[in-house]
C-alpha cells in the first residue's frame, strides 16, 4: 500500500509541475526515490518473510521431531511390553514342556521297570524249567547208563561163561580126540606134571595153554639140538629123540589145550 501511495504522489506532482525540465527531473528523482523506497520495501518485504519462513521452519521441524520422539518412545514402549509378554509366555510353555518331560521320563521309567521285571520272572521261570527238564534228563541218563551197564555186565559174563564153557569143551574134545598126544605126553609129566602146569625142574615155563604150532617148533628145535632154554637143551633131546613129526604135533596139540 505504501508503494501504491508514493507512486500516486509522483504522478500528481509529475501533472501538477507541467512538462518542464526542472519537471521532468523532479518527476525523474522522485521515480527514483520512489523505486528505491519500493525495492527497501520489498528487500525488508523479503527479509521479513524468510525470518517468518525460519521461524515457521523451525517450530515445523521442532514439532516434527517431537512427534518422532513421541511415537519412537511409544514403540518402544509397545516393543517392551510386547517382549516381556513374550517372555512370560515363554517361561510359561518353558515350565509346561519340562513338567511333560518329567511325566513322561517318569512314566517312561515305571514302564522299563516292569518290562524288566517282567523279563527276570520269565528268564527266572525258564530256569527253573530248565534245571527241572535237565535233572529228569540227567536222572534218566543215569538209569538208562545203569541199566546198560547192568545189560553190559551181564552180557560180558554170559560171554565170558559161555567162552569158558566152549575153552572148555574145546579142551575136552581136543583132549578126547587126541589119544596119541595123550600117549606121548606121559613121559612129560615127571617134569611138567599131569596137568602141565609144574615148572620143570623148577626153571621152565608152564607149558599148559601154549600154542600149538610154537610147542611143535620147540620140540623139533629140543630134537635137532638148536633149542637150550634154562640149561636143559640135552635133557630134552633125549625126551623128544624117539618121537617122530606127528608125535611131536600131536602132543603139541594136547599141551595147549591143557
Amino acid at each position: 500500500m505504501k508503494n501504491i501511495t508514493l507512486l500516486s504522489l509522483v504522478a500528481a506532482t509529475v501533472l501538477f509541475t507541467g512538462c518542464g525540465e526542472d519537471a521532468k527531473k523532479a518527476a525523474t528523482d522522485a521515480a527514483t526515490a520512489a523505486t528505491e523506497t519500493v525495492k527497501e520495501s520489498t528487500a525488508n518485504a523479503v527479509d521479513a518473510t524468510k525470518d517468518v519462513a525460519k521461524d515457521t521452519a523451525s517450530s515445523a521441524m521442532d514439532s516434527v521431531k517431537d512427534a518422532a520422539s513421541s511415537v519412537v518412545d511409544s514403540v518402544k514402549g509397545k516393543a517392551a511390553e510386547v517382549t516381556t509378554a513374550a517372555k512370560v509366555e515363554a517361561e510359561k510353555i518353558a515350565a509346561a514342556a519340562a513338567e511333560k518331560v518329567g511325566e513322561v521320563k517318569v512314566a517312561a521309567e515305571a514302564k522299563a521297570a516292569d518290562a524288566a521285571q517282567a523279563l527276570k520272572d520269565r528268564a527266572a521261570a525258564a530256569t527253573e524249567s530248565a534245571k527241572e527238564t535237565a535233572t529228569n534228563a540227567m536222572d534218566s541218563v543215569k538209569d538208562a547208563a545203569a541199566a546198560t551197564t547192568a545189560a553190559a555186565g551181564a552180557a560180558v559174563d554170559s560171554v565170558k561163561e559161555t567162552a569158558s564153557e566152549t575153552v572148555e569143551v574145546a579142551k575136552e574134545a581136543v583132549t578126547a580126540d587126541n589119544a596119541a598126544g595123550k600117549a606121548a605126553y606121559a613121559k612129560c609129566a615127571g617134569c611138567h606134571g599131569a596137568d602141565g602146569k609144574t615148572k620143570a625142574l623148577g626153571k621152565s615155563a608152564v607149558i599148559a595153554g601154549q600154542s600149538a604150532t610154537e610147542l611143535a617148533s620147540a620140540l623139533a628145535e629140543y630134537k635137532a639140538g638148536t633149542r637150550n632154554v634154562a640149561g636143559m637143551g640135552m635133557l630134552m633131546k633125549g625126551q623128544v629123540a624117539s618121537m617122530s613129526d606127528e608125535d611131536m604135533k600131536a602132543v603139541a596139540a594136547y599141551i595147549s589145550a591143557l
